[in-house]
């Protein structure tokens, strides 16, 4: 029995339903038409976990799937591939990860996985890739570009975040906001001062949702003076 069978096994209509309103799959809604089958991550990353020894050939049909958990439950395998995988195959598995960036396309699949994949890879490598997918009309493309460089903030390597930080400044998407207020904040928990320099610079153009998210974790009197204009 394949991936398809097993994760259909576990389907649950009413979780499914409350899902599809909480990852907004309604039409205008970021993930519009996005479909679940209404299984939590753990259960889909147990059943992935069965899985792991599946092709790059047999997870493409999956990451193709109109089911939500079905590409989530590809990513996360493809994940542990990499992880796993001599540099030969990290190579190969980066490179699938970005031909098949269109079904990396909510949220959650990116948050889980573009760090681990693209950010690790890319650790020792040219980023450029990550700026032109910085400046895709496609929003996830977009978020996988920020989100990626948690993997070199987590090494006190703020240049890649800040750079992608001020391209996406203008966005217009909430989604993106929260991303890139978020990388900000990681970078303020290793370094306060490149934060705080970043937000000198650019307080007036950040939105409030990015403002808000890079602030967070600052003590509640400081916290109100940066939402204040005080920087």
């Amino acid at each position: 029995m394949g991936l398809r069978f097993e994760l259909s096994k576990l389907a649950n209509p009413e979780r499914a339903r409350l899902l599809q309103g909480f990852f907004k799959t309604g039409k205008g809604e970021y993930a519009e038409g996005d479909i679940f089958l209404g299984i939590s991550v753990p259960e889909t990353r147990r059943i992935a976990k069965k899985f792991s020894q599946l092709s790059l050939a047999e997870l493409q049909k999956n990451l193709e799937s109109k089911y939500h958990e079905e590409r989530l439950a590809a990513l996360l395998i493809l994940e542990e591939k990499f992880r796993k995988s001599p540099k030969a195959e990290r190579k190969r598995i980066f490179e699938f990860y970005l031909e098949n960036a269109q079904f990396v396309n909510n949220w959650d699949l990116v948050d889980l996985t573009a760090p681990k994949i693209l950010g690790e890879f890319l650790v020792d490598k040219d980023r450029k890739i990550l700026y032109a997918l910085a400046k895709s009309r496609n929003l996830w493309e977009r978020r996988i570009a920020v989100l990626s460089t948690l993997a070199f903030i987590r090494r006190k390597e703020f240049e890649d975040s800040l750079k992608i930080a001020r391209i996406l400044l203008s966005d217009s998407q909430d989604l993106i906001h929260k991303a890139v207020g978020w990388m900000l904040r990681e970078v303020g928990k290793k370094d306060k001062k490149a934060l705080l320099d970043f937000l000198k610079e650019n307080h007036n153009l950040m939105p409030r949702t990015m403002l808000r998210y890079s602030i967070e974790k600052f003590p509640e009197k400081e916290r109100k003076e940066l939402l204040a204009g005080k920087v």
